[in-house]
């Protein structure tokens, strides 16, 4: 991970939150107002969960408030389904916007904005084509050339201008260019595009408009409309802060400053929307909600608690170097949240049938055994221990090696929360594989009563068979078994085939036959599961949200 300065509950100031103590003690300025900018073309992923802590977190920091603003500006790729995916993930994540408001609604002022520039001979109506007007701009060591629109009068570029507004133009027909420098050694700076002609019908603003302002000609101005002190991006737009500066100079408006800080990559993790859209589309992933998305709609489904996620967007810090963060990392930050919150279960993945056959047939007793020991407050409950009884395929095996742990025939083990018990025998089927293990148990070696003086290492789960509930359980794990799949050309060559498996005739204890969905829990042993939306009453779905320990590291070490 980098050296820089990063931001923490103790650490020292990172180099955003200098500037920001700067500008207060300086009087640059009196408040801080912050923005976050997304595209609803597509759904909020960790990667803008960082910035969306940076705003937010830096605003709320020095008392200071936070707008969020649609940059809605391309109307073939934005829908409103992605407007309200986007203002339910961040307030998910446990943040309000001080306001709501859309480039669209700025439309109108950035348009007379454009006719000023235009009337005092700095834009122009092109009518080049794009591969034209991509050869003139030159290279980064070679100056551009002007183009033979550049001279236009200003009387008849903004005659021109108008005509485009009012439809005049079919799509790609010309653009409106800023008249900048085209000798920059910043090729952003060589007459950049400020409006292209798009007829496309806007989600706010219907057919009004057939002209819609690029990035760089909306971005600046929207931010000086509203007054933002800070306008923080990612390090992507460091060239672009000249034009941002330069436009506003034009206009004499209200000076927005812009600051970029480093964004990061996430291993074994594509953050591309354009990638992301990808998966969607051709059916690799089951929307964008699924929970092996990077999506905050993904992580949320999958069980992720978005005070972790918070918690991992701070301990990576501020920065100006881009890295490549650790996926176990997050993983950490998820199963250290939920260790303090999620309920205790007991669930058999993969069913094995055991017959106490010293157990009194017909008997039932209920053993107690806690929800939580990390909160007492949680109490505890009781669970019915029968004479069949269900465990683990992988909690037996028939010709174990050193130091294994779990039942093997003569061997003992305690069952968690309840008796020690020694396998007798074992009924196999007729592949051969074991399906009935015959125990006995220890009746004086009741959890918290012992006085057997026996000793075993081994402790697992289990369920009464005549008690135990049936349940899909979805083993999620990693998208893709690339460290950094992003780098790769075809990047779905390294899709990971197993990264969902589902287990529909799990077992679970009753209690889990009442849940509602997003409901967390550990099941014992197994891991930290959360309740699905596609459950319904009396058939639960439970989705794996991280193994209880980094599995995958000690995978890959084999």
């Amino acid at each position: 991970m980098s050296t820089e300065k990063t931001s923490g509950p103790n650490d020292s100031l990172n180099f955003l939150e200098e500037i920001v103590e700067d500008d207060l003690r300086t009087g640059r300025v009196e408040h801080i107002l912050t923005r976050f900018p997304p595209e609803p073309n597509g759904y909020l992923h960790i990667g803008h969960a960082k910035s969306i802590v940076v705003n937010f977190g830096l605003a709320q920091k020095y008392g200071g408030k936070t707008n969020l603003r649609f940059d809605d500006t391309n109307p073939s790729t934005e829908e409103q389904e992605y407007v309200d995916g986007i203002l339910n993930d961040i307030r998910w994540l446990g943040y309000n916007p001080a306001n709501v408001f859309f480039a669209s609604d700025y439309f109108d002022q950035i348009y007379e904005w454009a006719k000023h520039l235009v009337g005092e001979g700095k834009a122009y109506v092109d009518f080049s084509t794009p591969e034209e007007i991509a050869v003139l701009k030159g290279t980064p060591t070679e100056p551009g050339k002007d183009s033979p629109y550049r001279n236009t009068s200003p009387e008849e570029n903004l005659d021109l201008l108008e005509r485009m507004r009012t439809g005049e133009f079919p799509d790609g027909h010309c653009v409106l260019r800023a008249k900048v420098d085209m000798t920059s050694p910043n090729m952003l700076l060589r007459d950049p595009i400020m409006y292209r002609i798009k007829h496309a019908h806007h989600h706010r603003t219907g057919d009004k408009w057939c002209i819609y302002p690029m990035y760089d000609w909306a971005h600046g101005q929207s931010d000086s409309i509203e007054g933002i002190t800070h306008s923080i991006c990612t390090l992507e737009f460091a060239p672009h802060r000249a034009l941002y500066d330069w436009f506003i100079e034009q206009l004499s408006i209200y000076p927005s400053h812009q600051y970029e800080f480093s964004r990061f990559n996430l291993t074994y993790t594509v953050m591309s929307k354009r990638k992301l859209l990808q998966l969607v589309r051709e059916g690799h992933v089951n929307g964008w909600d699924d929970p092996r998305m990077p999506t905050l709609a993904g992580m949320r489904r999958r069980g992720f608690l978005p005070e972790s996620l918070r918690e991992f967007a701070t301990r990576i810090g501020v920065t100006k170097r881009e890295n490549l963060i650790e996926l176990s990392l997050l993983e950490f930050h998820i199963r250290e949240g939920l260790n303090k919150i999620a309920l205790r279960r007991f669930a058999v993945l993969d069913p094995l049938k055991v017959v106490i056959e010293n157990y009194p047939e017909g008997q039932m007793e209920w053993l107690e055994t806690e929800n939580n020991p990390e909160d007492p407050e949680t109490g505890k409950r009781a669970l019915p221990f029968t004479r069949e009884l269900f465990i683990e395929q992988d909690d037996f095996m028939e010709n174990p090696p050193p130091k294994y742990f779990r039942l093997f025939p003569g061997g003992m083990v305690r069952l968690k929360s309840a008796f020690i018990i020694r396998c007798d025998r074992v009924e196999k089927d007729a592949d051969g594989k074991p399906n009935t293990v015959y125990c006995s148990y220890v009746p004086e070696s009741r959890s918290g009563q012992d006085t057997s003086g026996l000793k075993v290492q081994g402790v697992i789960h289990w369920l009464s068979a005549e008690h135990a509930k049936q349940a899909e359980v979805r083993l999620y794990d990693r998208l893709f078994q690339l460290e950094n799949p992003g780098v790769e050309d075809d990047f779905k060559k390294s899709l990971n085939p197993t990264s969902l498996q589902v287990i529909s005739h799990a077992m679970v204890e009753p209690a889990l036959m009442e849940v509602t969905s997003g409901e967390k829990f550990q099941f014992t042993r197994l891991g930290y599961f959360c309740v699905d939306p596609d459950s319904t009453p009396g058939n639960p779905v439970f989705n794996r949200t991280v193994t209880l320990k980094d599995a995958w590291a000690k995978a890959q070490k084999k």
